[in-house]
């Protein structure tokens, strides 16, 4: 028995067993099965931290000694292994998320609560199948093998004829709910098996890693290997056995088989006697496969690029070197422990470094009406728009100039001059701002410039309004020819 017991002993410190056993374990499976399992399987950090600070409240009102924050309480059981921390490509705050320990809990703990039944027929006929199927697939006799389908063949016709003769067998009601419940059993401890994988994927590149830091000489065996544009993870038996599933997962004839099988399932009378999470758990079936497989798929991915980069970026060296660094410093250590007392002085300063740490909750935000001038805002001047620009906007745009030409000449032939806010004023910017660079280009040609500046006004293809300030130039009639 020491060996069993030392095993248990061991397992006695993993976050599993002290969850189980630890005084408040039934209330912090309670609020973890409440916000991360039954309904959502991850959340943002401020949503986890407003439902259970809301929970708390209700539990300090019952008489619960909880004096610490949501926060605190999650900061715990983040360290203790009950929850995980993610933080998501492109999210503003992390998520968190049920370790692989305390999703094992729940169901155990679930399991107690609502014990499954002893043997039931389900459980049986899936057994029996099971066995019946790995039988007939490692069969080698192709006689055996041909007579098993001729009967399979010969049970199918007799089934077909005894079903257009009107005799056709229906499950029971009760029966089809034991198997609706055994399904939902195997599903959820499926989605489970999710985070197992993922955690050996984890487990994996931990240990690839420290296989690279610790092998001898410029090239080790992980090396080679990943120079060699071998992906050691996806390679890993974890790895090949995920990439299998996945495959069978995506696979659009089996994910249409499933979906048409759930709709059919959701449309008989005996569903109805499911209670609503089970109900919910149906629906939410081929979704709940899908995130849980994306998310360990996408996990593997992750962990096979970022092996990669680490050593074909060479950074592993200089892990290395640190490694090598480190080791030295103990082997050092170790060599004068016997000369050196624990509680000599070794008489030595240490320069620490000059960085002053200050915690997020003392910053305090910039207020701008701390600068704000003591009288009311004024609106802006408009950005002038000078000459030389114009050529450049004009090379890079496609101006109506013909329209533009017959605007001036039209405004020409009623008065003797006009300056481009005059034109803009009888015909509005077409084109918006470009319409005015093009009268500006128009002006710098055939006009002349005068000593002072003007606004003009337009709209822009947004629907907003916007003006500038422009050289103010005149369209002469004197000069109408030139407007060709």
């Amino acid at each position: 028995a020491d060996k069993t017991i030392a095993i248990y002993r061991r397992m006695r410190n993993q976050p599993l067993w002290r969850l189980l056993a630890s005084a408040n374990g039934p209330t912090v499976i309670g609020l973890l099965q409440s916000h991360l399992y039954e309904k959502e399987r991850s959340l943002p950090a401020s949503i986890l931290f407003e439902r259970l600070t809301q929970d708390l409240e209700e539990l300090r009102a019952q008489g619960g000694d909880f004096p610490q924050t949501a926060q605190a309480y999650v900061a715990n059981w983040l360290s203790d292994g009950y929850l995980e921390r993610r933080f998501l490509p492109g999210a503003t705050e992390e998520e968190y998320e049920l370790s692989t320990a305390t999703v094992e809990a729940i169901r155990f703990v679930s399991a107690i609560a609502e014990p499954h039944s002893a043997a039931t027929e389900s459980r049986l006929s899936l057994v029996i199948q099971s066995l019946v199927g790995l039988a007939e697939d490692t069969d080698t006799d192709k006689h055996r093998r041909i007579d098993r389908l001729m009967a399979e063949q010969a049970r199918i016709d007799k089934e077909i004829d005894a079903i257009q003769k009107g005799q056709m067998r229906v499950l029971p009601r009760d029966t089809a709910l034991e198997r609706t419940r055994e399904i939902i059993s195997l599903a959820d401890d499926l989605t489970g098996d999710f985070r197992r994988v993922r955690d050996q994927f984890e487990q994996l590149n931990r240990e690839l890693r420290e296989r690279i830091m610790d092998s001898d000489g410029n090239r080790g065996e992980v090396l080679d290997s990943l120079f060699a544009g071998i992906d050691l993870i996806a390679e890993s038996e974890a790895g090949r056995t995920f990439s299998a599933f996945w495959r069978l997962l995506t696979d659009p004839e089996q994910a249409a088989m499933l979906e048409e099988s759930l709709d059919s399932v959701m449309s008989r009378e005996f569903v109805g006697e499911l209670d609503m999470r089970e109900r919910r758990f149906l629906l939410r079936l081929t979704r709940n496969l899908l995130e849980q497989g994306g998310a360990v798929h996408e996990a593997l991915q992750t962990f096979a690029r970022s092996l990669k980069h680490f050593v074909q970026s060479r950074e592993y060296l200089e892990q290395r070197r640190v490694n090598q660094l480190l080791k030295e410093a103990q082997r050092a250590a170790l060599s004068i422990k016997d000369e050196v007392k624990v509680t000599e002085s070794l008489e030595y300063s240490l320069e620490l470094t000059s960085s002053r740490l200050r915690s997020l909750s003392q910053w305090v935000l910039y207020d701008p009406a701390l600068q704000a001038e003591p009288e009311a805002m004024r609106e802006g001047e408009p950005a002038p728009i000078d000459l030389e620009s114009v050529s450049e906007l004009v090379a890079q745009s496609e101006i109506d100039f013909r329209t533009l030409t017959e605007h001036v000449r039209s405004l020409l032939e009623q008065r003797d001059q006009a300056s481009i806010s005059d034109v803009l004023e009888h015909f509005p910017a077409s084109q918006g701002l470009g319409s005015v660079v093009g009268l500006l280009a128009l002006g710098s040609r055939h006009g002349i410039k005068g000593d002072s500046v003007e606004t003009v006004a337009w709209v822009g293809e947004d629907e907003q309004g916007r003006c500038a300030r422009i050289p103010k130039i005149y369209f002469l009639r004197d000069r109408l020819d030139e407007l060709v």
